[in-house]
């Protein structure tokens, strides 16, 4: 039967100019290489809502191989002093953890009942054992070397995650940075072992009142103090949801990779990248 439209109407044609023929040529999915990513959604199980559950853990380690791609960058800005491209990227890492964050909002139209028919299958395979999350958390400075022990298995992963263990994170980079615009920043905040976790000090929390207090005349640092709680934020809402998801799909069931489960994730809201620039809050 004949379309009843005029020829035309509620169509789109393709224009001549448009490229129709790739056998000898890269095209879209040949430069992305999506018969290999569209290819690696595997289910264990027949359960329909196994596809949800890969897919979202899938798309979050794509997003969060970017963000460490970019905090590497953001760190070594920082550290020659180039802030400007080192704001921009800070920015996007923001941006990056809202996308997360609405990640969850999908994954909790998995129901309780439905996670539970294929939830066994996963063994002990778990978020605590992602790579990408890891990496950040040790780019941001919270540092934590009993955590490298899961890598073993992968001596690639395990020696990058040991080597940025034992470099300066971002916040020691800008700590660095302080120094260097003059504030009296204790030595042993500038000298210290990189792989240990991060601890508030008072000579940086009067560095950062003094930037707050003056900030016209300090305005980078505290534009940089500023673009780094963008960052604490956005990491911290994430952090939330991804507990109250799990929260609402298991209770307070153990986790797959055998932490606590709810009570283990909370804990990590009480963690803080930056501390003194939450303490100053209180100082101003």
């Amino acid at each position: 039967m004949a379309c009843p439209y005029h020829q035309g109407e509620n169509v789109r044609e393709v224009e001549d100019t448009i490229h129709t023929d790739f056998k000898n040529e890269m095209s879209y999915g040949d430069y992305l290489c999506l018969d290999k990513i569209l290819g690696a959604q595997k289910p264990l199980t027949d359960e329909h809502d196994e596809m949800l559950f890969i897919t979202i853990h899938q798309a979050s380690e794509i997003w969060l191989k970017l963000a460490g791609f970019e905090l590497n960058a953001a760190v070594k800005h920082v550290q020659n002093s180039d802030f400007g491209p080192a704001f921009k990227i800070i920015a996007r890492v923001k941006q990056i953890f809202v996308q997360l964050t609405q990640s969850w909002q999908v994954l909790s139209t998995l129901t309780p009942v439905d996670y539970l028919k294929f939830r066994d299958a996963l063994g002990h395979s778990s978020g605590f054992q992602s790579y990408g999350y890891r990496k950040l958390e040790f780019l941001l400075g919270n540092k934590n070397t009993a955590l490298i022990k899961v890598h073993e298995s992968n001596p690639t992963v395990h020696q990058e995650l040991t080597e940025i263990s034992n470099s300066p994170s971002l916040y020691d980079e800008v700590i660095k940075q302080l120094a260097a615009a003059g504030f009296d920043i204790a030595d042993e905040m500038l000298d210290r072992d990189f792989n240990q976790p991060y601890c508030k000090h008072e000579s940086v929390l009067k560095a950062w009142v003094k930037v707050y207090e003056n900030s016209d005349e300090y305005f980078e640092l505290y534009n940089l103090a500023e673009k780094l709680m963008d960052i604490e934020d956005s990491f911290q809402q994430w952090r939330f949801k991804h507990m109250y998801t799990v929260q609402r799909i298991i209770g307070n069931k153990m986790g797959t990779g055998g932490s606590s489960g709810v009570e283990f994730l909370k804990k990590a809201l009480d963690i803080s990248f930056f501390p003194e620039l939450l303490d100053l809050r209180t100082q101003l």
